[in-house]
């Protein structure tokens, strides 16, 4: 067997929270699929990635980045080492983006790479929404 196995990235939620129960499990608060602005630039205080690893051996490094449309320089990006003893572990990790502006509406990107190599890629599109009256 090879010392090293790249992993299958089994889960990935974009969400406002993770927060870590009494028993171990984890919680996923506000899973995003689409970010409804009702004006621009809109501020997160956090967003948080939330990925589950598994089918791997060795130690590897994830990066993950959120991509500004029309352009891939990333607003941005976290890192974070793990390892899989086995093919029968997973390893979960939880990426934290403090202080997320977005300037613009469009459609986002997020990226997520294990030793540099692209493992998953989907949109976040942030669309104008009108705010109800009298707000």
């Amino acid at each position: 067997m090879p010392d090293e196995i790249i992993p299958d990235l089994q889960a990935c939620v974009l969400c406002e929270d993770v927060r870590q129960e009494a028993n171990g499990q984890q919680t996923l608060v506000g899973v995003i699929g689409m970010i409804p602005a009702p004006v621009m630039p809109i501020g997160f205080f956090k967003l948080c990635l939330w990925t589950r690893w598994c089918g791997g051996t060795g130690s590897f490094l994830q990066t993950s980045l959120i991509l500004r449309p029309d352009d891939d320089e990333p607003i941005a990006q976290s890192e974070v080492q793990f390892t899989l003893p086995s093919l029968e572990a997973h390893a979960t990790n939880v990426h934290v983006f403090g202080g997320l502006q977005l300037t613009g509406y469009g459609l986002y990107t997020v990226e997520v790479r294990v030793d540099g190599q692209l493992r998953l890629r989907f949109p976040v599109p942030v669309v104008p929404v009108q705010q109800p009256p009298g707000s």
